[in-house]
């Protein structure tokens, strides 16, 4: 009987664990496939530097205290976090979707103003990939703004929607 309880145990647990895996990045709102190719081969990007849409950059990230922000972060940025600033030419179209490879804050600005997003995806169990958030912006320049990072490099990622 011993045997048999322990052996239903290992495979509820098994499939506990593939559950778990198979919910992994499709428990985000949309795809995020995109992300994950282009985050494999981005290339390492300086604060400040420009991202353009449908491509993504391995951002170096420097310690919050020493970024210049356009606008104040809209989350308060702890200590000894890092941070960093991207430029983006925001197609016609107006809408972006931005996506990080690990925690912190991303704010948008354009003509001097954050810019609330439209929708938001977090998911903690998806390799390499922690959110994706969707903004609605009128063509032209915006800055993209990282804060809050524990670590001094991300992913980005600026596309369009699907």
């Amino acid at each position: 009987m011993k045997k048999i309880v322990i052996s239903l145990f290992a495979i509820l647990a098994g499939t506990g664990f593939a559950m778990a895996d198979d919910a992994g990045c499709a428990a985000f709102k949309w795809p995020v496939a995109r992300e994950q190719s282009l985050f494999a081969t981005a290339p390492a990007a300086q604060p400040g530097a420009s991202v353009t849409v449908g491509a993504a950059a391995d951002l170096k990230l420097a310690p919050v205290d020493t970024i210049s922000f356009a606008v104040p972060p809209g989350h308060a940025p702890a200590a000894g976090t890092f941070g960093a600033t991207a430029n983006v030419t925001v197609p016609p179209e107006g809408e972006l979707q931005i996506s990080l490879s690990g925690d912190a804050w991303i704010d948008v600005v354009q003509d001097g103003h954050a810019t609330k997003s439209a929708a938001f995806s977090g998911v903690k169990t998806c390799p390499g990939i922690r959110k994706s958030l969707r903004f609605k912006l009128a063509g032209g320049a915006a800055i993209i703004q990282v804060s809050g990072a524990k670590t001094a490099e991300l992913k980005v990622a600026v596309l369009a929607p699907e």
